[in-house]
């Protein structure tokens, strides 16, 4: 049997992206610092982290999709926050967003960490913005570099 697995060291000369919606801010500024706190205490240079901002979730793998395709990252982080509302807005948003970014992993053979938070009250995303539950952008981070290690790896 043969096992291939990442490791959470980033491989020589790997270049990452951090692409965040610049909607609901104090959420997501605290995903972004995260994702590049976690970068740099695992040995990635913060020329090696290029950081995008984008206006909404909805236009993350739009970005996405543009990075990949230049074929210049090793792995790409998403990050934003979408907050139920009244409409179903909330529903479109988020799932096309995941959709799109998994159509860009698969489409592109690049990882992409998805952490676009799709919560139903601001007090959810806060847990998951450095709270109770951590941030979900030093875990996106950690899933990008291992990402980066496994896919050298793979035949």
């Amino acid at each position: 049997m043969t096992l291939h697995e990442g490791d959470l060291r980033a491989p020589d000369n790997a270049r990452f992206a951090i692409i965040a919606s610049r909607w609901n801010p104090r959420i997501t500024d605290t995903l972004v610092a995260g994702a590049r706190k976690t970068f740099a205490e695992h040995g990635v240079t913060e020329q090696a982290v290029d950081v995008i901002r984008v206006p909404g979730a909805w236009e993350i793998p739009a970005a996405a999709a543009r990075l990949a395709a230049a074929g210049s990252h090793s792995a790409i982080v998403a990050l934003g926050c979408v907050i139920r509302g009244d409409t179903r807005h909330y529903e479109h948003v988020a799932d096309n967003c995941a959709q799109g970014l998994m159509r860009v992993s698969l489409d592109f053979r690049v990882p992409v960490a998805n952490g676009v938070l799709a919560v139903d009250e601001p007090e959810d995303a806060e847990a998951r913005a450095g709270g109770s539950h951590g941030n979900k952008g030093e875990e996106c981070a950690l899933v990008a570099i291992e990402m980066a290690s496994l896919m050298g790896k793979l035949p």
